[in-house]
């Protein structure tokens, strides 16, 4: 199966936009610092998922969806962060449901390639 017709993929390229868009409007000294992290952080997480999907061995596609959940993490983390500088002005938990919905679609992959 391509990895472009997976729905963890598709879910985290969603995330991608829906994360770009929440960070549009914070404060333009962030521009090199905590919104590029973020973006970084959010980027990596379908770029994984996609980089995993082309390797040879579940084992492999493991270590890349591994990394994929860690960024993850990360973002969950630099998003408390950015909230608790009052830089997002929505209600955080809308992002952080489908952070939350992504990293059990990416527990769901990995449990699924070590059966395979």
């Amino acid at each position: 199966m391509d990895y472009k017709e997976l729905d963890v993929w598709v879910q985290a390229r969603s995330l991608v936009k829906n994360v770009y868009v929440l960070t549009k409007d914070f404060p333009r000294e962030e521009q090199y610092g905590l919104t590029s992290q973020i973006r970084q952080c959010v980027v990596s997480v379908s770029s994984s998922i996609a980089e995993g999907c082309g390797r040879r061995t579940s084992k492999e596609t493991i270590h890349f969806l591994h990394i994929s959940r860690g960024s993850l993490y990360e973002l969950e983390t630099q998003l408390f962060l950015a909230n608790d500088l009052e830089y997002i002005i929505p209600d955080i938990s809308v992002i952080l449901n489908e952070l939350e919905r992504v990293k059990k679609l990416i527990n769901g992959f990995i449990n699924y390639q070590k059966r395979i």
